[in-house]
């Protein structure tokens, strides 16, 4: 069925100086990655809050989460459609691909992980921590090991406008490491305000976490040896305009993340390159997909939008 858009009537005003796409330039390494003629195409316009994107290399489409309207779409490359991949969807956010390409999605309403199988079967992976409820699982990401790490922060029990208003049942807003075989689940980060995005260097050796509390910036995590367990917490990459909510590596180890004015690119070192611009008041997340992994995908405020770069997301260099 073909998505209808679902924008809210009192939907936030474009700001002024946000009605622009295309590149900017900041270091003149960022040239390395624009092709010659390449352009930010604009594919859907209709959710309320857009989140989550993710390329499934099997029927090699995007899915992403339009998270106030209780849904996620899924947009065809090859057809240029729109359409209901899942509605009611419980207020999911983030989603992300498994070793094997199925779909990890996190999410709000019913406080869980769950991996979607090839047939279509969504099963439960984990919903609590010690026998109480997670706040709401945000984002996720899955490492070569095949354990989930992902990130519980408290958007989804705020209000009922991405989940449901209650309590939390946690000490905190914790960044967990799930091992799928064992079930078994651990905080491996407890000292962020409100951890949000996560992703991993090609490999492996760091992690990166966004977080949109307070300061909001991205921290830089050592992964230890034993593969699981994270030290020398450090400051890395603070994002202006907005804060850095969903973000991804390439093959380089350069970092793409959402901001206010649409996509930020930061080199390994924390360095702004550039910007890759959507007239949105802000953008939530991005991945990389297509057949090749260099096609960046948006997920704007209400839209979704591509680019084909000169980069390749790190995910498909494994």
């Amino acid at each position: 069925m073909l998505a209808q858009p679902k924008t809210f009537p009192n939907h936030e005003a474009l700001p002024a100086g946000h009605d622009r796409s295309g590149f900017e330039i900041i270091d003149p390494r960022f040239k390395d990655f624009i092709l010659e003629g390449s352009k930010v195409t604009h594919h859907w316009q209709g959710a309320e809050w857009s989140e989550g994107a993710v390329y499934l290399p099997k029927t090699q489409v995007v899915v992403w989460s339009d998270i106030p309207n209780n849904r996620m779409l899924q947009f065809d490359p090859r057809t240029n459609e729109t359409t209901i991949f899942r509605e009611p969807s419980n207020f999911t956010n983030g989603n992300c691909t498994d070793n094997e390409g199925r779909l990890i999605t996190a999410t709000h309403l019913t406080h869980c992980l769950s991996r979607t199988e090839h047939d279509g079967q969504v099963t439960l992976l984990v919903d609590r921590y010690q026998g109480n409820r997670l706040n709401s699982p945000n984002d996720v990401v899955v490492k070569s090991d095949d354990s989930i790490w992902f990130t519980d922060p408290p958007y989804g029990i705020l209000s009922d406008r991405e989940g449901e208003t209650r309590e939390s049942e946690q000490s905190g807003n914790h960044v967990y490491r799930f091992c799928p075989d064992s079930a078994e689940l651990t905080i491996v980060v407890d000292t962020l305000d409100r951890p949000n995005g996560l992703a991993f260097s090609p490999d492996e050796s760091e992690l990166y976490i966004s977080d949109t509390g307070s300061p909001s910036r991205m921290y830089a995590f050592d992964v230890n040896s034993d593969g699981s367990t994270l030290t020398n917490k450090r400051d890395f990459i603070k994002v202006s305009p907005g804060v850095s909510d969903g973000f991804r590596c390439d093959t380089e180890g350069n970092i793409w993340t959402s901001a206010a004015d649409g996509i930020q690119c930061f080199s390994s070192k924390g360095e702004l390159l550039g910007k890759v611009r959507v007239p949105e008041t802000r953008c939530a997340n991005c991945c990389f997909g297509g057949p090749e992994g260099d096609i960046l995908y948006i997920a704007g405020d209400t839209s979704l939008y591509s680019v084909k770069l000169a980069a390749k997301g790190a995910q498909y260099s494994k």
